[in-house]
């Protein structure tokens, strides 16, 4: 009943229909605004501490340690996972196991990201003598430069906003985006500097759709035998049928082993839908006669490219001889 009541619309007082959902939606603007407001304001203001920062993460040996806690620590933990997978080693650890024997985890060799938009979290600052003890380099993401948080290590990295557009100006929010946006810069800053490539991603990521695109050959992803095949005398209903038992929405048309067409489930389907469709038409009349083929060790990504490009569902992958070895499909790989 709630959402039907949103979704009603009212009369002004001029007559004119106006939706409830306009002021929601001024308001959701006004968010977007000052958020990118925020962030525009934290880059105008990046100095030389950013570049001391990025230089010591990038000559750490060991990890980057990211804690912190409550909001603070749930945009550590993201901050972490992206210098991971950008090639910076890194982990999460939250503030207050570490006083509590996981400061164990953590070595001279590393180097440890502070972060608390307040700079004063007890369980955060309570880390820095020990830190500092053992000789590890800090960096604090904080909002007060003259907190303790922020006094207290070797790069103080300004994330303070005007106001959190939380209406009681208390959540963590803009701070929240803030502090995020800045740990993505760091992780960029390190990518380049490492030259971090799409290869590189691919390695981090081999069980991602993605990762897989970038690295994995055809012959990897492909289907093999057996592949659904109809010889080119065959008739329409040879396809369906041939269709209906294969994994595959794709048939081979061949004659005497050679490959001599293609017929799709969409273009059949086109076809039989016609006034004229006839299930005992000759295939030679509905296949594709220019089957579109790729070599089996091109890279999945480049067949899916060609794919797209082309408007096909699939590609008959072929060896140098020009043997067919398989198919390879859009959705070979998720």
């Amino acid at each position: 009943m709630r959402i039907q009541a949103l979704s009603n619309v009212a009369t002004d007082a001029g007559g004119s229909n106006v939706s409830v959902l306009d002021p929601l939606a001024h308001d959701a603007r006004e968010c977007f605004r000052q958020q990118a407001a925020a962030l525009a304001a934290l880059g105008s203001r990046i100095d030389g501490a950013f570049g001391k920062a990025v230089r010591l993460l990038y000559q750490t040996e060991g990890h980057v340690v990211v804690t912190g806690i409550g909001k603070s620590g749930l945009v550590g933990r993201k901050l972490a996972a992206t210098l991971a997978s950008t090639g910076t080693p890194s982990f999460f650890l939250h503030a207050a196991e570490a006083c509590h024997g996981d400061l164990g985890m953590v070595t001279k060799r590393d180097c440890v990201i502070l972060i608390s938009y307040g700079g004063e979290t007890d369980e955060v600052v309570r880390l820095l003598p020990h830190l500092q003890a053992r000789g590890v380099s800090t960096i604090a993401l904080a909002g007060r430069a003259g907190s303790r948080l922020a006094r207290g290590v070797d790069v103080f990295l300004d994330v303070s906003v005007e106001s959190e557009i939380c209406p009681n100006n208390l959540a963590p929010t803009t701070s929240s985006l803030a502090t995020l946006a800045m740990g993505d810069a760091l992780a960029v800053a390190l990518m380049r500097l490492r030259g971090f490539d799409a290869q590189d991603f691919a390695k981090l990521h081999p069980g991602g759709g993605l990762g897989r695109r970038l690295v994995a050959r055809v012959r990897e992803v492909m289907f093999r035998e057996p592949l659904p095949v109809v010889e080119r005398s065959a008739k329409a209903r040879d396809c369906v049928l041939a269709l209906a038992r294969a994994r595959l929405h794709v048939v081979l048309v061949q004659h005497e082993d050679e490959l001599c067409g293609i017929v799709t489930e969409k273009e059949l389907r086109s076809v039989l839908e016609s006034e004229d469709a006839s299930l005992d038409m000759p295939v030679a009349e509905i296949m594709n006669p220019e089957p579109p083929v790729i070599d089996v060790d091109a890279l999945y990504g480049a067949a899916e490219q060609r794919m797209d490009r082309d408007g096909v569902d699939a590609l008959v992958a072929v060896d140098r001889d020009g043997c067919v070895r398989g198919v390879v499909v859009k959705s070979t790989v998720g």
